[in-house]
């Protein structure tokens, strides 16, 4: 870890150790998620040793050798005919109100990636999965690094807010995400609903650009024993999980999961040290009464990685290694729901969350938060619908600073508390109002307001015109206020600029938070029994956006302010079409505009052009399911991505395709290919660090009994 940080909080300069943090400070282009250069944030990604092929093959073995009896529960999805295209858009959704409605009923820019498309894909993590949604951008940086976003600023991905089961998995360290820490079992995913837009009233600050909910399955849906092994060149995958009925009114299931994923490589065909594995274990409970219902699960998880370093490294000539991340977390969720008359609904959520992040040589941190949420959904009274709610939430973050950079105070504890109300008022039988607003307070900057109004018209029933405005905020986070890079005494200072100050980087103590005013418009119908269509437009006008200035002072050099604003338009277009009844097929493209300027005085040139350039102005995706014969099918799907121009990164057309054959009812093999076109591209970060994501394979055998 390097020189260990007193717990007074203050930064202990090591001139020899420090030396390395100035010069990729001054660089600042080799970024990722977080407003940071890659000497602050080198640990923000990342990924450890896998096994030997012949152990690997072992595994996958012993996983397929297990042995099904009588199938009589199912795995999840099914074939094409199981679900029609209208009774897909009839699926009901929660995250657009805060109430169960029909999807064609949302009048939001909402896509929802089911169960069965999920198993379909291939997919063998949350962000693979979430490339299936087309208002998402999705890039993959190493193993474990991944770039999620939603209508722009992919550079700093920390606009987006992801829930799993109601917990939220942002991080108060740089208000993005770890995708390396977030992970389920994906055959207990009962689906994911992908808000691209602001989300701000109903769930808080921080979803600007979008929401992210994974919903998991019932453990009432999940009896039984499931055996999952897969096994490719890219690595192993083997799960298990077993569900079963402690009364007539409860359930439980518990899982294990265990696997590893090999060295990535750069284009020249150089190693990447993103070696990775990972073990979790949970479990989930679910109680029905007559009116009540209650749920509670828990996870924990460990995994080791390593840190993707921008070419060799060294100081004063000594070459200098970087050690391998190591994670820890744990969580336990529980939530009351209590059926009221006339659709009125109570519901309770508490969760506890601990999580552990050790970045060798950079810094440690543990992290643990307390959430506890209330909601109520009013009886429906006349032509209104209100719900109303609010949060507490506590985070307690213990950070083991270096001589390279730290976080002052090391120890912080913060606290979030808000209030929400939204009504929905039936106009007219084919015409709703829906006014909503949330007061939400935090320790940076205080009380912030997050209003939205809704308009949603159905000229017929299997048509829906909608259109948005809202003001939503991003709230600093600790990478915003709190960091701190030392200046190291060996770099010479000169005298005619007046003292050297203490540190490079002084944090930003008058970092604002970035807010968001979004004007959409959108359709979402099904013109044919055989068709389904949704359309969204938008613009979105920023201010306060990030940037780091030069401030000299005694004490720091550079700070981080808000010196950016700027406008994004954008179009979401995604549709499906099924042909046959054995055969379907789904298309989407996003295309969006930024327009971004710095304002008087800020000469933060990097900024602004990783801002304006780490986004494609196009992405479309095409997807085919075909059920064949014998109880098999084949799934392909290609996506093209457009070039990114800071740093330049080249577009790509992508294809993945997925055989599959039910051999018996609760048993299923399937042959993947991913990125099958091609040697392999690059879709993030720069050059240094950017892992050629190539063709990979993988034998699955998945049985169910």
């Amino acid at each position: 870890m390097g020189t260990q940080t007193p717990r007074d909080g203050r930064l202990k300069v090591d001139p020899y150790q420090a030396r390395l943090n100035v010069a990729h400070f001054a660089t600042r282009n080799a970024r990722i998620p977080g407003e940071c250069s890659w000497a602050i944030c080198m640990g923000l990604q990342g990924v450890c040793m896998a096994d030997t092929a012949p152990m690997r093959m072992r595994c996958l073995w012993l996983g397929m050798t297990f042995t099904a009896s009588a199938a009589a529960n199912q795995l999840p999805g099914g074939s094409l005919a199981d679900l029609s295209l209208e009774e897909l858009s009839n699926i009901q959704v929660v995250s657009a109100s805060k109430r169960a409605q029909a999807l064609s009923d949302a009048a939001a820019s909402l896509f929802v990636i089911t169960a069965d498309d999920i198993r379909r894909s291939g997919a063998t993590s949350l962000p693979e999965a979430l490339r299936l949604a087309p208002n998402l951008t999705v890039a993959q940086i190493s193993n474990t690094g991944w770039s999620v976003s939603a209508r722009g600023f992919n550079s700093t991905a920390n606009k987006l807010l992801v829930l799993i089961d109601g917990r939220s998995v942002y991080t108060p360290l740089f208000a993005g995400v770890f995708w390396d820490i977030q992970d389920v079992m994906l055959e207990d995913v009962e689906r994911i609903e992908v808000i691209s837009g602001p989300g701000g009233t109903l769930w808080g600050v921080n979803a600007v650009n979008g929401v992210i909910n994974v919903i998991t399955r019932s453990s009432k849906d999940t009896q039984g024993t499931l055996l999952s092994a897969s096994g490719g060149n890219r690595g192993i995958d083997v799960g298990a999980r077993h569900g079963s009925a402690i009364n007539d009114e409860a359930t439980y299931r518990v899982y294990a999961r265990h696997f590893t994923r090999d060295r990535s490589h750069l284009a020249n065909g150089s190693d990447v040290d993103d070696a990775w594995q990972m073990d979790e274990a949970g479990f989930r409970s679910d109680w029905q009464g007559a009116a009540d219902r209650l749920m509670m699960e828990g996870q924990v998880q460990q995994g080791d990685h390593g840190q993707p370093a921008p070419g060799s490294i060294s100081i004063n000539g000594v070459p200098f290694t970087l050690g391998d991340i190591r994670t820890r977390t744990a969580h336990a969720l529980a939530r009351w729901v209590r059926r009221l008359p006339d659709d009125g609904e109570l519901s309770v959520q508490g969760y506890v969350d601990h999580s552990e992040r050790v970045v060798p040589p950079t810094f440690a941190e543990k992290l643990d938060i307390a959430d506890l949420q209330w909601q109520y959904a009013l009886p429906r009274s006349g032509a209104q619908a209100w719900v109303v709610g609010g949060e507490y939430r506590v985070s307690w973050d213990r950070l083991d600073n270096s001589s390279y950079f730290g976080f002052l105070p090391a120890d912080l504890s913060q606290t979030w508390a808000s209030l929400f109300a939204q009504d929905e008022v039936a106009l007219r039988p084919d015409l709703n109002l829906t006014l909503g607003a949330r007061l939400e307070s935090n320790d940076y900057t205080g009380v912030e307001w997050l209003p939205n109004i809704r308009l949603a018209w159905k000229p017929q029933t299997e048509h829906l015109l909608w259109t948005a405005l809202s003001r939503t905020v991003r709230a600093p986070s600790r990478l915003d206020r709190d960091p701190y890079v030392p200046w190291p005494s060996t770099v010479p200072w000169p005298a005619s600029l007046g003292p050297r100050p203490t540190y490079a980087l002084g944090g930003g103590p008058e970092a604002p938070s970035e807010v968001a005013h979004v004007l959409e418009l959108g359709y979402r119908g099904q013109p044919t029994a055989q068709t389904s269509l949704s359309m969204t437009v938008y613009r979105a006008l920023y201010d306060g956006l990030h940037t780091q200035e030069v401030r000299q002072s005694a004490m720091t050099y550079y700070v981080f302010e808000g010196n950016m604003k700027g406008a994004v338009d954008g179009i979401e277009v995604w549709g499906s079409y099924q042909p046959l009844p054995t055969w379907r097929l789904m298309a989407g493209f996003s295309g969006l505009y930024q327009r971004l300027a710095l304002k008087p005085g800020s000469t933060d040139q990097t900024r602004l052009a990783a801002a304006r350039g780490q986004d494609p102005a196009q992405t479309w995706l095409l997807r085919s399911y075909w059920d064949l014969p014998g109880n098999t099918e084949l799934n392909m799907a290609v996506r093209h991505v457009s070039m990114l121009q800071t740093p330049d990164v080249p577009a790509y057309l992508a294809l993945d395709v997925r055989y599959a054959w039910r051999m018996r009812p609760g048993m299923e093999w399937a042959l993947t290919g991913r990125n099958v076109l091609g040697s392999g591209h690059g879709e993030y970060t720069a050059m240094a660090t950017r892992a050629e994501i190539g063709p990979a394979w993988a034998v699955q055998l998945v049985t169910q009994f």
